[in-house]
Order: structure tokens, then C-alpha cells, then sequence
């Protein structure tokens, strides 16, 4: 075994084992933090792909705006928060049947839909991986779509946070 290999199964490891702190965790601040851990585990990640730009932008962005900012809401909404409330509901299996439901589909569409591969090796042709990253992030038939999808999704958490700590008079 190389170094890298030693260093990714090490990193690997403690992203794995944050990701699951962050959804067992009974506190929103320590899952807060864990989740911390778990994305500069990814910018890790991105080191070890030689993916500099990415990684800077995974801590700067993810870790030092949006973890945050999460971090902020739930210090804004805990006094709206009942301390004693489940941390599970009476539905939490359907949630998990469900979200299995969605990760078999997107994993059958991503690896045997026609057309899925034809783009990516369009793009592998160039050399710079900056280039890359732009021409996949507004072609329409790579990430445009996701992209989009995930600034709304931002949107209507920050108008959700908004509405939560908003004062109700």
C-alpha cells in the first residue's frame, strides 16, 4: 500500500464515521459540527485528486459559509424548538424505504441510461480541469439542471430560516 492509498482509507474512515455522527447525533449543534468534519473530509478528498480549486472552494464555500450558517440558524431557532420532542417519528421506516427507493433509481439511471457516458467523454478531451468543471456546470446535458436545482433548494432554505426565527407579534 502507497502513502495516498493509507491516507485515503484513513480520510475515508473519518468522513464515513462524521456522516454518521451527523445523523445519530441527538444534539443540532454537535451535528453541526460533525457535519464540519465530514465535508473537510471531502475537501480532503479533492486534495488527493489533485482538485486544488475544488477544495478550496469546498472550505471556503460549504465549510466556512454554509456549515455557518446552519450553525447560526439552529442557534436562532433553538428557543422555538421544543428540547424534549423524539428524534424519530412514527414514519421514520417509510423514510428510509423511500430514500432507498431513490438512491436505487438515480444509481440504475446513472449507470445504464443511454447517453449518460457520451458527454462525460466529450469533456475528458480537454485538458484543463477548470475548463472541465465550467463547460460541465452549463452544459445542458451534463450538471445545468442539478445545478439549478440545488440554488432553488438553497433559496427555499434561506426563506424557511427566514420564516422560522421571524417574530411573531
Amino acid at each position: 500500500m502507497t502513502a495516498l492509498q493509507i491516507i485515503f482509507i484513513l480520510v475515508a474512515a473519518a468522513t464515513l464515521g462524521a456522516g454518521l455522527m451527523v445523523v445519530t447525533s441527538r444534539n443540532l449543534i454537535h451535528s453541526a459540527l460533525w457535519l464540519v468534519v465530514a465535508l473537510f473530509g471531502v475537501a480532503v478528498f479533492y486534495v488527493l485528486l489533485q482538485a486544488g480549486f475544488l477544495a478550496v472552494a469546498q472550505v471556503v464555500v460549504y465549510i466556512g459559509a454554509i456549515a455557518i450558517l446552519i450553525i447560526f440558524a439552529i442557534m436562532l431557532t433553538r428557543r422555538i424548538m421544543d428540547e424534549d420532542s423524539p428524534t424519530f417519528n412514527a414514519n421514520w421506516g417509510w423514510a428510509v424505504f423511500v430514500a432507498l427507493i431513490i438512491f436505487g433509481a438515480l444509481t440504475w439511471v446513472l449507470t445504464s441510461w443511454p447517453g449518460i457516458s457520451q458527454p462525460m467523454a466529450e469533456l475528458s478531451e480537454r485538458s484543463d480541469p477548470l475548463r472541465q468543471l465550467g463547460a460541465a456546470l452549463v452544459s445542458p446535458s451534463l450538471y445545468v439542471l442539478p445545478f439549478e436545482l440545488a440554488s432553488v433548494l438553497l433559496l427555499a432554505a434561506l426563506v424557511g430560516a427566514i420564516f422560522i426565527s421571524w417574530e411573531r407579534k
